[in-house]
Order: structure tokens, then C-alpha cells, then sequence
């Protein structure tokens, strides 16, 4: 499957009591979509998979599928610590009709970089939906090197990587690595970094799976496009547009700025679940001071 273009990595809006509110998110699938989003990842890290339950976790994807019917592409968080659990959950997301899943290194247990390589070719082995590899060891403590990358994108069924190592150096090696061995075309890079995806676009990666995206859709799905288009005068604009409130949306824990931002807004987003808690005040102010600057409030 080819990514290309702006995911929206969706937060779950929760209602005052906790739960998953069914109507808040239905209405921002649409919101978005009317953005002109090439697709949507419902419970992802911006989702707060990590607190969803599996019945939970299994209600976000069938929602996001329900409400989209087929408008845009559909990704489903399939990641998980335990390769078992993950394989059921890219199971659950390709039975539910996903168009792909996007699956995190495992966390907290640091498998070695052969063992990721096993890792993703034992979910592909087990399922027949189109896999987006996710590094991001800002939140894993393991970051996949570009030979492991390299060895996933030589896997049937690895279609993808979202990028969120922080390294523009690093994707510049990886594309090259990746056109030695002629997988550039079969193989998306996937920015997983909003305030760097001009940057990996331009190294050749060919779209965005973003966060700040719920907030600034709009902007974003112009600059892709652009980058696309090969107009990088109008793209540079547009980042330069959108930085303060990135940088903004990543001054605490994400989802917690983008949810808050949301509230704001007045868009679907609710509270947020333990162990995350509302911004500090101050950081608050800077967050509504960009919004305000990019007249998004």
C-alpha cells in the first residue's frame, strides 16, 4: 500500500465521565475530513492507547471505520510490549476492515535489533493488512536503526515507517539505503515529527502521521500537499505558519496540549485519563497565544 499525503493521528475525546465519547469523535472524523485529510489512526499514542482497554481500544477502530466509509484511509494502533498481543490486534484491526496498522516498536523491554526484525515479520506472517512500522524512542527507549529498517521495508506486508526518531540525518541515510537496495518505491518514510516533516519530506519521505493535525489541519494538509507538488516556497510558508503552535502542542506530554487546545477551540476532546493531568497554567498561555497568533481561536 502507498502512504502519502496527512494522517491525522486522532485523540479519543472522552466525556466528563471518562468514557469514549462516541458522538465527540464521530463529529471530529468529519471535521477532519472536510480538511481534506488522506487518512485518519484512531488509538495511537494521541488516542491514549496506552489507557484504552482492549474493548475500548477495538470500539475506537470500529467507530473510526463506521464513521469514515471509505472517505479516507484508515489506520488502526496495533502496537503492544508482547508480540502475542500485537499480532491480536493487528488481527482484530484487518477483521474490523482497517486499511493498515500502525504498529510501535515494543516498549519498556528494549528487543534487541534482529529481534525487531522477528518481531514485525511474525505480525506480518499472522495478517494480511498493510503494516506501518513506528519509531519513536523518546517513548520506547529502543530506536530502529536504518539496516533494521531497511531489513522490514524487504518484508511483504511492511509498507511503511513512521520516522520519530528527531533525525533528519538519519532519514537522509535511510532513503539512500533504501534506493541502494531498490525499495524507495514499495517503501513510504512517514514524518512522524510535525515540526520536521518539510525537512523529511524533502529527503523523501512522502507525507505526515500527525498530532498536530487535530488542532491544524488545514495548514498542514496545504503543506504536504505543496511538498508534493513540488512547491517548496509555498510549503516553507506554511511551516513557518505553523511552528509556534507545534512547538506549542509538544510543550507538555502530547496528548495533553493538543487535547487542551482542542477544549479550547471548542472541538470534542474532554478530559484526559490518569497518569496525565491537566498543563500547568503558564503553559497554558503559551499554548493559547499561539493558537491565537495562527487564528485558529
Amino acid at each position: 500500500m502507498n502512504f502519502e499525503g496527512t494522517y491525522v493521528a486522532m485523540v479519543t475525546p472522552f466525556t466528563d465521565d471518562g468514557n469514549i465519547d462516541e458522538e465527540g469523535f464521530r463529529s471530529n472524523i468529519n471535521y477532519l475530513i472536510d480538511k481534506g485529510v488522506t487518512g485518519l489512526l484512531g488509538a495511537g499514542t494521541s488516542g491514549e492507547s496506552a489507557t484504552l482497554t482492549h474493548e475500548e481500544h477495538r470500539k475506537v477502530v470500529e467507530i473510526l471505520i463506521d464513521e469514515v466509509g471509505g472517505r479516507v484511509e484508515t489506520v488502526a494502533g496495533c502496537g503492544s510490549n508482547s508480540t502475542h498481543e500485537a499480532i491480536e490486534l493487528t488481527k482484530s484491526a484487518e477483521e474490523l476492515g482497517a486499511d493498515a496498522a500502525l504498529v510501535i516498536t515494543p516498549y519498556y523491554n528494549k528487543p534487541q535489533q534482529h529481534a525487531l526484525i522477528k518481531h514485525y515479520q511474525a505480525i506480518s506472517d499472522a495478517t494480511d493488512i498493510p503494516i506501518i512500522a513506528y519509531n519513536v524512542p523518546s517513548r520506547t527507549g529502543v530506536n530502529m536503526s536504518v539496516e533494521t529498517i531497511v531489513e522490514l521495508a524487504k518484508i511483504d506486508g511492511v509498507d511503511a515507517v513512521k520516522e520519530a526518531s528527531g533525525s533528519v540525518n538519519k532519514v537522509s541515510k535511510l532513503y539512500k539505503a533504501l534506493t541502494k537496495e531498490g525499495l524507495e518505491e514499495d517503501f513510504n518514510i512517514l514524518s512522524g515529527e510535525d515540526g520536521l516533516t518539510l525537512p523529511i519530506m524533502a529527503l523523501g519521505g512522502t507525507g505526515v502521521i500527525s498530532a498536530s493535525a487535530n488542532v491544524d489541519p488545514k495548514r498542514m494538509v496545504l503543506m504536504v500537499d505543496s511538498i508534493l507538488n513540488d512547491d517548496y516556497t509555498r510549503a516553507q510558508e506554511l511551516h513557518y505558519e505553523m511552528i509556534d503552535v507545534i512547538d506549542a502542542l509538544f510543550i507538555e506530554s502530547n496528548p495533553v496540549p493538543a487535547k487542551t487546545a482542542m477544549n479550547i477551540m471548542g472541538l470534542p476532546a474532554g478530559p484526559l485519563r490518569a497518569p496525565l493531568t491537566d498543563m500547568k497554567d503558564e503553559n497554558v498561555e503559551i499554548l493559547k497565544n499561539a493558537l491565537k497568533e495562527a487564528d485558529l481561536i
